[in-house]
C-alpha cells in the first residue's frame, strides 16, 4: 500500500526534525572527538587510526545479524529508534571517562567509540530502508538536497557555537567537552522522538527475505548494483584513507584550537549549503555517475592542498573549497545506492553496501595512519589523494561505458542490466 501525499508530506518534515537532532548530537560530540582524545585523554595516533576504523568494524560485525534483525521486524521504525537510542546512550557514557582513574583513559574512549557504533550501524541500515519506503522515488533528490541543505545550516551553527564555547576554557579542561556531552544526549532524546512520529505502513515479510544470506549474495546479480559497489569502494579506499590524517594534521601539526577547528568545518558547511541544490540537479541532467566524477575529482584536491599550509585562514578556504565536492559525494552516493537497490529485499542491498563499506573503512584508516608512521603526512596525504583520483576515474568509466554504452539513462542516472 502505497502513502498518500499528506502522509509522505508528514514524513519529510518529521525526517527533516528528526535529522536536525542527529546532525546537533553529531556536532556537539562526534566533531570534537579528536580534539577531546588528543588534548583532555593525550590519545596516540594509532588510538585516533582506531577511533576513525573501528566504526566499521562494528559495522561490519552488526550488518549480518542486523539485517536478519530487521527482516523480521515488524516495525523498521521501531527497530530504528531502539538501536538510535541505545548509541545516544552510549555517547552519554562519555563524559565519565576522564572520571575514570586508569593511566590510558583513551583507551576507555576508543572501547565506548567502538561499542557505540554496533547500534548505529543497525540503525542506519534500518533508517535507509525505512526512508526508502516512505519518500517516493520521484521526489527522493529533490527532498533529501533540501534535508541536506538544512541539516547542515543546523550543523553549522551548532559547531561554531560549541567551538567558541569550548575556547573559552583550557584545552585540556574536560569540563566543557562532558557538558556538550550531556547536551547532546538530550538531543538524541528528541531524534528519536521525531523518528516514532512518521507514519509508517507495517506489511507482512515476504518469506524470502527470511534467505539472508542467499539475498546478500544475490546482490551481487543486479548488474546496476555490483557496478556502482565497486566504484563506491575503490572511492572510499581513498576517502577514508585520510580521514585520521586531516585531524592529526589539525590538531598535532597546525595546533589549532578548538575555536578554529570549528570555523574550518563552519567553511566546509558553508560551501555544501550553497552546493547542494547545484550537484542535485546536475545529477539530473547528466547523471549520478558523471558527477560522481567531478565529486571526486574535487576530493581529490582536499588532502594537498591541505598539507600546503599551516596558516588558519588558509586552511579556512581549503575547507570552504573541499565542502562544495563532500555535499555533492555524500548526496549523489547515497542517491545511487536507493536508486539501483531494488524495493523488493532492499534491506540486502542495503546492508551488503554497508558491509562492504565498512570492510574498507576497517584497513584504510589505519593504512592511513601506518604511512604516516613511514613515510611523513605530504608522503601519506598524497597517497590518499592517487586512490581518490582512481575510485573518481572508475565513476567516469562507469558513466560513459556501462550507462550510456549499455543504454542506460543517463539523465536519471540508471543502469540497464
Amino acid at each position: 500500500m502505497g502513502y498518500t501525499p499528506q502522509e509522505v508530506q508528514r514524513n519529510e518534515k518529521l525526517s527533516i526534525f528528526n535529522g536536525a537532532s542527529s546532525i546537533i548530537v553529531l556536532s556537539l560530540i562526534s566533531g570534537f572527538i579528536p580534539l577531546f582524545a588528543i588534548e583532555v585523554l593525550n590519545a596516540t595516533n594509532s588510538q585516533i587510526g582506531l577511533i576513525s576504523s573501528l566504526p566499521s568494524i562494528m559495522m561490519i560485525m552488526s550488518m549480518i545479524p542486523g539485517a536478519y534483525w530487521l527482516s523480521r521486524a515488524e516495525s523498521k521504525k521501531k527497530f530504528t529508534g531502539v538501536n538510535i537510542f541505545a548509541a545516544r546512550f552510549l555517547f552519554m557514557l562519555l563524559l565519565f571517562v576522564p572520571l575514570i582513574p586508569v593511566s590510558n583513559p583513551a583507551w576507555i574512549l576508543v572501547v565506548i567509540i567502538a561499542l557505540m557504533n554496533f547500534p548505529i550501524a543497525l540503525a542506519t541500515l534500518s533508517w535507509q530502508s525505512l526512508i526508502g519506503d516512505l519518500i517516493p522515488d520521484a521526489r527522493r533528490g529533490q527532498f533529501f538536497s533540501e534535508r541536506s541543505r538544512i541539516l547542515t545550516i543546523v550543523g553549522m551553527i551548532v559547531t561554531f557555537v560549541a567551538g567558541v564555547f569550548l575556547n573559552l576554557f583550557d584545552k585540556s579542561n574536560p569540563l566543557p567537552f562532558q557538558l556538550l556531552f550531556g547536551i547532546g544526549f538530550g538531543f538524541g532524546i528528541l531524534e528519536v522522538y521525531f523518528l516514532m512520529r512518521h507514519v509508517e505502513h507495517k506489511e507482512k515479510q515476504k518469506p524470502v527475505q527470511q534467505k539472508l544470506f542467499k539475498n546478500l549474495t544475490m546482490t551481487f546479480k543486479h548488474k546496476p548494483y555490483l557496478y556502482f559497489l565497486t566504484c563506491a569502494m575503490l572511492f572510499n579506499f581513498g576517502w577514508q584513507m585520510a580521514w585520521p590524517l586531516f585531524s592529526i594534521y589539525q590538531i598535532n601539526d597546525v595546533h589549532a584550537t578548538a575555536l578554529w577547528i570549528s570555523i574550518f568545518t563552519v567553511a566546509n558547511q558553508l560551501a555544501q549549503i550553497a552546493s547542494y541544490k547545484w550537484w542535485g540537479k546536475s545529477a539530473d541532467k547528466w547523471g549520478n555517475s558523471t558527477m560522481l566524477f567531478i565529486c571526486a575529482l574535487g576530493m581529490t584536491t582536499a588532502p594537498i592542498i591541505t598539507i600546503m599550509t599551516k596558516n588558519f585562514y588558509v586552511l579556512t578556504l581549503t575547507n570552504l573549497w573541499t565542502g562544495l565536492f563532500v555535499s555533492g559525494t555524500t548526496l549523489l552516493l547515497f542517491n545511487q545506492l536507493l536508486r539501483v537497490s531494488p524495493g523488493e529485499n532492499r534491506t540486502a542491498f542495503l546492508a551488503n553496501y554497508n558491509l562492504m563499506i565498512a570492510i574498507i573503512g576497517c584497513f584504510a584508516p589505519q593504512l592511513g595512519v601506518l604511512l604516516l608512521e613511514h613515510l611523513g603526512m605530504i608522503k601519506s596525504m598524497s597517497i590518499s589523494s592517487v586512490f581518490r583520483l582512481i575510485g573518481g576515474l572508475s565513476f567516469l568509466f562507469l558513466a560513459f561505458y556501462f550507462e550510456r554504452k549499455k543504454g542506460g539513462t543517463v539523465g536519471t542516472g540508471t543502469l540497464s542490466q
